[in-house]
């Protein structure tokens, strides 16, 4: 099942989790709504397996990695198109290449670097776009290094490269909010200084602000850390509520209270249909 929307209603950095957590396999193609008259420029495409990232390019033509390496010098077009041909079906273009003695490991690691951490750490800056996520897409061995990321190491390195968070803004938790961890122990993660910080206040019991003026943050700084390490499974944002009284004349029945309804508390982000979020949630993180 093919599923579509857009990034102002779920973000780069959710999808890439719900792909990772789902283990899914297919296409991650990312459409930008900059200019429509030349939209085919604008398409982004990701290949995933078994929710890891194995491959990116502009283009479905299945010879942007030959064209990397003839960019390098590294070898002409059409003699990487001929000993492409030479390759076993089943075998990423980029290790064919390296059991050749044409490529060393660490000419496959530059172009991955290239290819797939470069560009797509890119797309974390986009204000808008449209996704399609596509299961039964083919595997591109042609595109491939035979090397693989996890989502959650290229969402760590895009959005600590990330300077302009416009994009990502009202995805931020609230300044009022703490965070709670989501692991035993510590996390298996290689955090920055700054992230192991504001991870240490995942206990639920300091607002963001609080955690932010005891670190000597600015507020906007420990909201974008605090986003990095919920997107990455790490926390997960929690209301900080009020302390009680210290004496009360009326006391609430627990059982008149009303459970509050998925999604009714937000940033001031757009609403999302139910159905939209349910089919999208349900699919990504189903296991294969």
């Amino acid at each position: 099942m093919t599923v579509t929307g857009y990034l102002a209603d779920f973000s780069l950095p959710e999808l890439f989790q719900l792909l990772e957590q789902g283990n899914k396999t297919g296409l991650l193609t990312i459409c930008t709504l900059a200019d429509t008259t030349t939209i085919e420029r604008h398409n982004h495409h990701i290949w995933f397996g078994q929710g890891q990232i194995v491959a990116a390019g502009n283009a479905l033509d299945q010879r942007g990695l030959m064209r990397l390496i003839a960019q390098r010098g590294w070898m002409g077009d059409n003699a990487v198109s001929r000993l492409a041909q030479t390759c076993q079906i089943n075998t990423p273009l980029g290790l064919c290449l390296k059991n050749q003695g044409v490529l060393s490991a660490e000419q496959l690691k530059l172009l991955f670097y290239t290819q797939v951490m470069r560009q797509v750490c890119a797309l974390f800056a986009l204000p808008d776009g449209w996704f399609q996520f596509d299961p039964k897409a083919p595997t591109p061995r042609a595109e491939m290094t035979g090397l693989i990321a996890t989502a959650t190491d290229v969402t760590l390195a895009g959005l600590r490269a990330l300077k302009d968070w416009n994009a990502l803004a009202e995805k931020l938790p609230d300044p009022s909010s703490a965070l709670i961890s989501t692991v035993e122990g510590k996390p298996s993660l290689r955090l920055n200084p700054n992230e192991w910080q504001v991870w240490e206040f995942t206990n639920g019991t300091m607002a963001l602000a609080d955690v932010a003026k005891q670190l000597n943050l600015p507020v906007a700084k420990a909201q974008q850390i605090a986003f990095r390490l919920i997107v990455t499974g790490l926390a997960e944002e929690m209301p900080l509520m009020a302390a009680p009284p210290t004496s009360s004349v009326d006391l609430v029945d627990p059982e008149s209270l009303e459970p509050v309804a998925a999604g009714a508390v937000g940033h001031g982000a757009a609403p999302v249909s139910n159905s939209f979020l349910q089919n999208l949630v349900g699919f990504l993180k189903g296991k294969v």
